[in-house]
């Protein structure tokens, strides 16, 4: 996924809980919760590099102090 095409952090987050909620439906079928599921670990993972790097910002600025 390039930069343009990446979502922010409070995006991800958002379209992730929407997911969530169409996985607990119980009339989904067996291909959209693989499609659901693999989009919402992509999406997981743009949130934890995201946090990632929140913190290893915030120890650099603390370190700088």
């Amino acid at each position: 996924m390039s930069n343009e095409e990446r979502p922010s952090f409070e995006e991800a987050l958002k379209e992730l809980e929407a997911i969530v909620e169409k996985l607990d439906n119980e009339e989904i079928t067996l291909e959209e919760s693989v499609k659901y599921y693999e989009k919402g670990l992509k999406l997981s993972q743009i949130c934890s590099e995201t946090l990632e790097s929140a913190v290893l910002k915030i120890e650099e600025i603390e370190k700088a102090d």
